[in-house]
């Protein structure tokens, strides 16, 4: 029997530009993570990973739930993206790091 946990609401802002994109699974971390006013710690679409600096490799593209410990995710590593849509501005120094992905 499969164990499935009722998801209570989803909202997803889309920030892609363009439905032509690439992406590859990444390991997310749950370090650093703060747990929401469910008790669950959830890392936002569109997160900018592993930090939003030099180290960058690229975008989150679903929320993941590393409540447990760290998860698998999408990270786009090439994309047109609407800047403004992210969680987070991007630093000029994660800018330089993400070469294929273009802010719009």
């Amino acid at each position: 029997m499969p164990y499935v946990k009722p998801v209570s609401n989803y909202e997803r802002i889309n920030f892609l530009a363009s439905a032509k994109f690439q992406a590859f699974t990444d390991l997310v971390s749950n370090v650093g993570v703060s747990a929401g006013e469910d008790g669950r710690k959830i890392v936002k679409a569109g997160t900018i990973l592993p930090a939003n600096d030099g180290t960058a490799k690229g975008i989150l593209l679903n929320d993941v739930d590393v409540t447990y410990g760290p998860q698998p995710g999408s990270l786009v590593e090439e994309a047109y993206i609407l800047e403004d849509r992210l969680p987070a501005v991007p630093t000029a120094e994660a800018k330089t790091a993400l070469k294929e992905i273009k802010f719009k």
